[in-house]
């Protein structure tokens, strides 16, 4: 049975792809952050991103692995 749950997975190879991040977060969908393309700094940068998004936003960011993410929007 499909329950209709989106998860997004994303695996960003620049900083500016956080856009990408933030839009599906914002709009409720859930986002697994697969880091493992960028350089350190570029990481602990996006990592920085999303715990910002999640506290602004509402959420919760749990740490699957050393550098993937998973996002999770607050319950409507």
């Amino acid at each position: 049975m499909h329950t209709g749950l989106v998860i997004r997975k994303l695996r960003p190879r620049a900083y500016d792809e956080a856009i990408y991040v933030g839009h599906y977060f914002r709009t409720g969908v859930p986002v697994v952050m697969d880091l493992s393309a960028l350089p350190d700094a570029e990481a602990r940068q996006m990592v920085d991103f999303a715990a910002g998004l999640v506290c602004g936003r509402g959420g919760d960011m749990d740490r699957l692995t050393d550098r993937v993410f998973l996002l999770l929007p607050a319950a409507r």
